[in-house]
């Protein structure tokens, strides 16, 4: 493979472009997250495409320039349809012999490098989003969790991390050696997600379209309906935010994952008694016109790769309480720019909100200190940078 300049330079203008494909679980994922790597990829000059299941936001991805095949690959383990996956991603790759193939999300790393390898694909790259084992995961399941990363790593010419703390147990675990990793970190488009954009008239009256009553405050989280997000806790936090400020309101955005071991039935509200003060907005596509709508923005999840959810919140200024997990805490720094509070703890998340809207100026200092954070280290050109200097590196070995 020759480098990336003596590729273009040396073929006849238009007739040559380094072709690449990203490969996602989910359309969703696809749009949300890796739309403005994409998008940054496709200005760069590159061919770029996408393999991901079908759903409702395919349309959009393909407006933006990017050609996008749609190949199953379900969440679970289920050893023949994964078989069957396998042979579709391989066939695709082979047919359209990409010169790199970039994957994201535990299944298609795997199935998607282990296509890729055997297809011949020059240059394989994953993005791991966060490991999908914690300190507290039972030890048959962390071994099985890194059997399978181990096994996808040796199908990577480079893998990102999106979090130094995962990089640094990759390496403690032997999955990969330190000279095939390198830190992506997170990315947003700060202008894009800047509450001062937004008149107070506007926030008023979106605060009317999604059903918020006059004088209401709100805590806010963006996430999908599982509760590895931390949902259950948040809802028994709120029962006791809601006895100290009964005019308060769980504004919650994500869609439904039913299909999920750990997927939310939205009625199990009932069961906390805080049904008439929650409002579930499902799948948004209009999230930085909704983080103004909230005081505070809560995510208490089990575990993160890097909590894109959350670097949007800081930079919409939103005072943010997290856990205290990997991913969380390169984002947030305690009482500075945020609160973490410990896993799986409603009491303490409770306090933390309660705390927050009975300090607003103290919150107000937090928002803001958050989004000088992500202006200073979570910028998306930041991380459009180290995508183009990986791909300059890997592209220039056989120069």
């Amino acid at each position: 493979m020759i480098g990336i300049e003596k590729m273009q330079n040396n073929l006849p203008q238009g007739t040559r472009k380094i072709k690449i494909c990203y490969v996602a679980n989910a359309d969703a994922f696809v749009k949300f997250l890796l739309l403005p790597q994409l998008k940054f990829l496709v200005k760069e000059g590159y061919d770029v495409y996408a393999v991901c299941s079908g759903g409702k936001w395919m349309a959009d991805i393909e407006k933006e320039g990017i050609k996008v095949k749609a190949i199953k690959i379900k969440r679970k383990i289920t050893p023949f349809y994964d078989l069957v996956t396998l042979f579709r991603l391989f066939s695709y790759f082979r047919m359209e012999k990409f010169d790199i193939v970039h994957t994201n999300n535990p299944k298609p790393g795997l199935l998607g490098q282990l296509a890729a390898k055997i297809a011949g694909v020059p240059i394989i790259i994953n993005t791991i989003h966060g490991l999908y084992f914690q300190n507290n995961t039972s030890f048959l399941k962390r071994r099985f969790f890194i059997m399978i990363e181990k096994i996808a790593a040796k199908c990577s010419s480079l893998i990102f991390f999106v979090n130094k703390e995962d990089m640094d147990t990759a390496v403690e675990e032997r999955i990969c050696s330190k000279n095939l990793i390198d830190y992506l970190g997170g990315g947003i488009n700060v202008d894009k997600f800047d509450s001062s954009i937004f008149s107070k008239d506007f926030i008023e009256k979106k605060k009317e379209q999604l059903g918020i009553k006059p004088g209401y405050r709100v805590v806010g989280i963006v996430a999908r309906l599982v509760k590895e997000k931390g949902y259950l806790e948040l809802f028994e936090a709120f029962q006791s935010v809601l006895k100290v400020f009964p005019k308060t309101i769980l504004l919650v955005v994500g869609p439904k994952e039913p299909e999920k071991r750990d997927g939310i039935n939205i009625e199990v509200v009932e069961n906390y008694g805080i049904k008439e003060n929650v409002i579930f907005l499902g799948e948004r596509d209009d999230t930085d016109q909704i983080y103004p709508v909230m005081n505070i923005f809560a995510l208490p999840s089990y575990r993160e790769g890097l909590g894109v959810a959350i670097l949007e919140a800081m930079a919409e200024r939103r005072p943010v309480v997290a856990s205290d997990i990997r991913g969380c805490r390169e984002e947030i720094e305690n009482g500075k720019n945020g609160i973490l509070v410990p896993v799986k703890n409603s009491d303490e998340l409770a306090k933390a909100i309660i705390y927050l809207f009975n300090n607003p100026n103290e919150a107000q200092q937090l928002g803001d200190n958050a989004r000088l954070r992500v202006e200073k280290y979570f910028k998306e050109e930041i991380i459009f940078d180290r995508i183009k200097e990986g791909h300059r590196k890997l592209l220039s070995k056989g120069a």
